[in-house]
């Protein structure tokens, strides 16, 4: 696509109380500069904050009624007017004091009057052609990161989509809807953002161990059907398989080039391989114990085995959210942190509208 050119201002501004000066300046630029007139101070400053960016460059008195040279360059110092378009002061009394004031307040230059028209006309050409190329540039480097910006935020939604696109495809052959991976995300997200277990993360952080809570089960990709989709209990052998979509999952992410240079990967292939482990370290595949297990992985844990129990799947029915927090409470889905059941326990109301909602929408 064409990138269509920052548009520059091309008016000059003249500001003076005598129309024979106003006329002046005009008869000298109008050749190459639309023209705009104001008779004294105020009525220019009136004309700037109506449209800040529609002059390339102001003609300013200093001895005027109403407003002066002097207190309208002062109105204009809070906005940085002065570093945006250049001011030329045109007096007929330019002695040090007020040269030297002048350009203190900002002005680019002062032409004393009477005008001599080709050099005045060369020295505001040559300013105004300056400050439009600094201007032509900074907007074509704002077009430009602005560009790489909304890029970069396709290809982020992208990996995403991708992302959400191969847990759910997972979780379809897991037999589940498919929400099942959004309630993890978001479960997991609220949780780190609403509670002091997620204190210390930043929101971006948080975002990508959100993200990479999807992928948890992506190892079971690598699990029969016959296995994966049994629906009675699982024999011994049949559960040491299963158990093996956490290696799997995390050698699965090991080999995606992409996704290792992905922020959200160090979290994701901690996920896939220790969303099993438990506090008191009988989980699986490390044993990992305490707080030896990371809190992504103890938060998307947790988020799993809520959504577990008050879903149904093919080997139960659906418990009610108060049976499932009874369970967890007990020990019986494993044993979690202490301080994350707390936690969790404290904003699981507000976890449990995600699934009302799901239901509004069915």
């Amino acid at each position: 696509m064409q990138r269509k050119s920052p548009s520059i201002s091309n008016t000059l501004l003249i500001i003076d109380d005598d129309p024979i000066n106003r006329g002046i300046l005009k008869n000298i630029f109008e050749t190459y500069y639309d023209i705009e007139e104001a008779e004294n101070g105020r009525i220019g400053l009136e004309k700037i904050h109506a449209d800040p960016e529609k002059y390339c460059a102001v003609f300013l008195d200093m001895i005027m009624p109403e407003m002066n040279g002097e207190q309208f360059l002062h109105e204009l110092l809070p906005c940085n007017y002065m570093g945006r378009v250049p001011i030329f002061l045109i007096t007929a009394h330019a002695d040090e004091e007020i040269v030297y004031e002048a350009y203190k307040l900002g002005v680019m230059d002062v032409i004393s009057k009477p005008v001599i028209p080709y050099v005045v006309l060369r020295r505001v050409q040559s300013v105004v052609e300056l400050f439009k190329a600094r201007k032509f540039l900074s907007k074509t480097v704002e077009e430009q990161q602005s560009e790489l910006i909304e890029k970069a935020n396709q290809i982020i939604a992208l990996n995403h989509g991708m992302v959400e696109a191969l847990s759910t495809a997972i979780e379809f052959r897991d037999g589940e809807s498919g929400e099942h991976v959004k309630r993890i995300h978001d479960i997991t997200k609220f949780l780190l953002l609403n509670t002091d277990f997620g204190k210390g993360l930043s929101e971006d952080e948080i975002n990508d161990i959100a993200i990479a809570s999807i992928m948890h089960d992506v190892g079971k990709i690598a699990i029969p059907d016959a296995i994966l989709n049994k629906p009675g209990r699982l024999t011994p052998e049949e559960y040491e398989i299963m158990k093996t979509h956490t290696i799997k999952g995390a050698e699965l992410l090991e080999k995606i080039p992409q996704l290792r240079e992905n922020s959200s990967y160090r979290y994701a292939y901690d996920i896939a391989r220790h969303h099993h482990e438990r506090w008191d370290g009988r989980g699986y595949p490390d044993g990992l114990k305490g707080n030896d297990i990371s809190v992504w992985a103890q938060v998307t844990s947790l988020a799993d085995v809520y959504d577990a129990l008050i879903s149904k799947r093919v080997y139960k029915p659906s418990f009610t959210p108060e049976k499932a927090l009874q369970m967890i409470k007990n020990g019986e889905c494993g044993t979690f942190n202490p301080e994350m059941l707390e936690c969790f326990f404290s904003i699981e109301p507000e976890i449990r509208k995600l699934y009302s909602i799901e239901q509004d929408n069915v």
